[in-house]
């Protein structure tokens, strides 16, 4: 394939595994939450060591590791799109010619763009219910044990900025596929095969 110049328009699969300036920053900051993971594990194994060594058990640790596996997994998808890390079948798409996979680049990042849309809208809603009384003051939903920590309200907060996350990516996105040209160098008798 002949060398493209910096300033042409490419195809979405293309231009690597992160997208645009906004994905790399999430790459890196989801290099970062990732050891919350390995807090979570540290945390029970103080557990552990506290409940069967000592006969100590804590109130804290089950629902702080719950707290701190969720939030890795709300930044998860974030993170998924930002390294273009997704679950896919490409099927149709690796048997598509260049143009076809511009187009379905465009089809998939709109629909991409509206189900973010849709979730967001989902994640505020559960959040402000989590986070507002009745009367609409700022009241943040507890997880109603002994220890009693605002976590369920957190997590539900975390989903929406996650999802909000993922919707400006996915904006992103599509403007992108949008002003992509289909890479057409390759023969025209290897579409036919």
């Amino acid at each position: 394939m002949p060398q493209v110049s910096q300033d042409s328009r490419e195809p979405a699969e293309n231009l690597g595994p992160e997208r645009t300036a906004l994905d790399r920053l999430v790459a890196r900051g989801a290099r970062g939450a990732a050891w919350l993971v390995l807090i979570a594990m540290g945390i029970s194994v103080v557990e552990v060591f506290l409940r069967y060594g000592f006969n100590s058990p804590t109130s804290w640790v089950h629902e702080s590791v719950v707290f701190l596996v969720a939030v890795t997994f709300a930044l998860g998808g974030p993170a998924a799109m930002a390294k273009n890390a997704h679950i896919r079948v490409r099927v149709l798409y690796d048997a598509a010619g260049p143009r076809l996979k511009c187009w379905m680049d465009r089809f998939n990042d709109l629909v991409t763009l509206g189900f973010c849309l849709a979730m967001s809208y989902a994640a505020f809603h559960m959040f402000w219910r989590a986070s507002h009384n009745p009367f609409g003051e700022w009241q943040l939903e507890r997880s109603g044990t002994s220890w009693n920590p605002p976590f369920p309200a957190m997590v539900k907060g975390m989903i929406f900025f996650a999802l909000a996350l993922m919707t400006l990516q996915a904006l992103l996105h599509v403007m992108q596929s949008i002003r992509a040209r289909p890479d057409v160098s390759e023969p025209a008798d290897k579409e036919a095969h």
